[in-house]
């Protein structure tokens, strides 16, 4: 099986990870980036956190996206860490893309700092550079996203992650990609309601993956993630109900005046 080559948007934001993953190697060498990986503190423990009972939300920081702009003036990770950890978030996700969202690996050590819970990092990651990288910052977790990356490249970069002791959340749009995701071995899958082709949200599409994916909820097959497009509590049940074990909300929570007042809603 096989995917074709990103189009549109998500190439464009693949390329500029690509030229960012190139400025930071020319400023930390492969081999003193590795070094600090292994310094850095152990992983925390990904899947289990996504698998406690209940829904869990992995609360987003970001301070701007591609199709929205600015989510906010003043992006102060270190204090949304901790106001989604009092909310009761079952894990932190930080952009570190900078180009389309403003973010860095340092907003991930700087929010993973003030938690006890795990922290994945979002990004478009093609490169073992950015998977050392991820850890050397703290990530305890990272996307990896199907329609970025050949089936076989996505597999080595799975087993990369886990070599640093990382878990990696596989990304997919459709039946095929859920094939592929667990051809590589994925053990978390990610299902992204947004289509970066043309940005349309179909919120539908975590109840039609879910067989797919195999059954959870009794600690068997693949932990499931329903992504973007999670406007409210409403929502967050309709996702329970189709039997994602977690979703990740981003734009909700960095419009809100009261993140943890919102998560505590999403949770239930």
């Amino acid at each position: 099986m096989t995917t074709a080559p990103p189009t549109g948007i998500l190439a464009t934001l693949v390329d500029e990870a690509r030229l960012q993953t190139e400025r930071r190697r020319a400023v930390r060498p492969p081999a003193e980036l590795a070094a600090r990986a292994a310094a850095a503190p152990a992983p925390r423990d990904f899947i289990a956190a996504l698998r406690a009972p209940g829904l869990g939300v992995i609360a987003e920081l970001k301070p701007r996206s591609p199709s929205k702009g600015p989510l906010t003036q003043d992006y102060r990770p270190a204090e949304l860490a901790r106001a989604y950890a009092a909310g009761g978030a079952a894990a932190l996700s930080v952009l570190t893309h900078e180009a389309g969202f403003g973010g860095t690996p340092e907003h991930l050590a700087a929010a993973r700092a003030e938690v006890d819970i795990p922290v994945l990092r979002k990004d478009f990651v093609v490169d073992e550079y950015q998977i050392t990288e991820a850890r050397a910052f703290g990530a305890d977790a990272l996307l990896l996203i199907v329609a970025a990356l050949p089936a076989a490249r996505l597999a080595e970069l799975v087993v990369a992650t886990r070599e640093l002791g990382m878990e990696p959340l596989v990304e997919v749009r459709d039946e095929v990609e859920v094939d592929i995701a667990l051809d590589a071995g994925a053990t978390a899958i990610g299902v992204n309601h947004r289509d970066l082709r043309d940005f349309r949200i179909d919120r539908t599409l975590s109840a039609r993956l879910r067989e797919r994916i195999g059954a959870d909820r009794t600690g068997t097959g693949p932990v499931m993630v329903g992504e973007s497009g999670v406007r409210g509590a409403d929502d967050a049940r309709a996702l329970e109900r189709a039997g994602v074990n977690a979703v990740l909300v981003g734009e909700l929570l960095m419009r809100a005046e009261h993140p943890g007042a919102v998560i505590k809603e999403l949770i239930g």
